[in-house]
């Protein structure tokens, strides 16, 4: 999917929150210039095994020139920062003119909060139905630790930048982890959903996939 969007092949490429470097490690099979910037110190060091590019650092602080990247890549990890709209400009003040930004973070509309809630003082991890739903003051109080977005707060969050939308829609999950104990069930959940990301029922989905090109600064 990223690659239909975004060729990263002889590019310098920056996955922003890489985590322990799957998509860092992916990204190497195109080209060499690989970066990544993970927070956690030990994820950080974990990746720097699979890609040497790798810094810790927070996505608020690039620690890269303006421009430097042809691809800049986020898999769900702006509704974890402190602060997403300064993570925002930051990934388009490092992505060269004419580069890409791809994005992936979770759709408020998908039926269930998949980082779980805090509960009467305790935080219960699972998915958890239709907590998406509920107004934002109370959704805040379930969920502090994670946001989610609907397409009007995702276009805010990129409102006033230099950035043109190239593509956007909603996915849904792979159901890796139900396919480890019903392949059968998982290919049909697969099936249906998939199906569904060509309909309007994909504004259902688990996640935004946001396709954005960078545009020159103006004078």
């Amino acid at each position: 999917m990223v690659l239909r969007w975004a060729d990263p092949s002889g590019g310098r490429v920056l996955d922003v929150g890489c985590g322990v470097g799957m998509y860092t490690e992916a990204f190497q099979r195109a080209t060499p210039r690989v970066f990544g910037v993970e927070v956690e110190p030990g994820r950080a060091r974990e990746a720097r095994g699979r890609a040497a590019g790798v810094v810790q650092a927070v996505g608020e602080h690039l620690p890269f020139a303006d421009g430097a990247f042809d691809l800049v890549f986020s898999h769900e990890v702006l509704e974890h920062v402190v602060d997403d709209r300064v993570c925002a400009e930051e990934m388009v003040r490092v992505a060269r003119p004419g580069g890409r930004i791809v994005i992936f973070v979770p759709n408020r509309w998908y039926p269930f909060e998949t980082h779980g809630v805090f509960w009467r003082g305790r935080y219960r991890f699972g998915n958890i139905p239709l907590v998406n739903y509920l107004p934002d003051p109370l959704r805040s109080r379930l969920a502090p630790h994670v946001r989610a977005y609907t397409g009007r707060t995702l276009r805010r969050l990129f409102a006033g930048l230099p950035v043109r939308w190239v593509h956007h829609t909603r996915i849904f999950p792979g159901y890796d982890k139900l396919a480890a104990r019903s392949r059968a069930l998982a290919r049909l959940l697969r099936t249906l959903t998939y199906a569904m990301e060509r309909t309007p029922f994909r504004l259902l989905g688990l996640s935004h996939f946001l396709v954005l090109e960078r545009l020159p600064s103006p004078d």
